[in-house]
C-alpha cells in the first residue's frame, strides 16, 4: 500500500500541476518573463539614459544603460536598432539620486534611503503616440554608513531594481 499511495499521489500532483498550467496559460496570466506589446512592434532604438540628478553618481548612468539593453534584448523578440525610426524609441534620464532619514533611534540615524528616480519615454513610432512616467525606487542602508560606502555595495541591487521596474513599465501591463 506504501508504493501505490506514494504513485497516487505523484500522479495527483502532476495531474492538478498540469490542469492548473493548462488554465493559467489560457486564461492569458503572465510569468515574469512575459511582455506586452502589440505584434507589428519588431525593432526598439534605446537612447542613452544621462544623468541629470543634482547628485550625479559616474557609474550609475553607464550601468543602466548596458543593463537595461540586455534584459530588453535577451526578454523581448524586439530586435535592436539605431534608427530613430524604430518601431519603439525609449529614452530618458536619472532625474533624482538623494538620501533620505527613514529611522531614527535613541537621537541617532539608524536607517537611511538612496532613493534614485528616473524619467522614461517611450516612443512608438508604430501608433505615434509618445508616453512619459516616472520611476521611483528606494533602497535602505544603514545609518551608519557614507553615501560612497553605500554606492559601492549597492550598485549592483539599485542597477537591477531599477532595470527591472522600468522593464516593466515599459512592456508589462500589470
Amino acid at each position: 500500500m506504501g508504493d501505490i499511495g506514494k504513485s497516487t499521489k505523484i500522479w495527483r500532483l502532476l495531474c492538478i500541476s498540469f490542469f492548473t498550467g493548462l488554465i493559467l496559460s489560457s486564461c492569458g496570466v503572465y510569468t515574469l518573463k512575459d511582455v506586452n506589446f502589440p505584434p507589428d512592434i519588431k525593432t526598439v532604438k534605446l537612447n542613452f539614459f544621462d544623468n541629470k540628478s543634482r547628485y550625479i553618481s559616474p557609474i550609475l548612468a553607464p550601468r543602466l544603460n548596458e543593463r537595461l539593453q540586455q534584459k530588453i534584448i535577451n526578454q523581448t523578440p524586439l530586435k535592436r536598432s539605431t534608427s530613430d525610426e524604430a518601431d519603439y524609441v525609449i529614452s530618458g534620464w536619472i532625474s533624482d539620486y538623494y538620501v533620505t532619514t527613514s529611522a531614527i533611534v535613541n537621537q541617532q540615524v539608524a536607517t537611511n534611503n538612496l532613493n534614485v528616480n528616473v524619467h522614461v519615454i517611450l516612443k512608438n513610432n508604430k501608433n505615434q503616440k509618445e508616453d512619459e512616467y516616472d520611476v521611483n525606487k528606494a533602497f535602505p542602508f544603514s545609518g551608519n554608513k557614507s553615501l560612497q560606502q553605500v554606492e559601492t555595495e549597492l550598485t549592483d541591487d539599485i542597477v537591477r531594481g531599477m532595470v527591472d521596474e522600468i522593464f516593466n513599465r515599459l512592456f508589462s501591463n500589470w
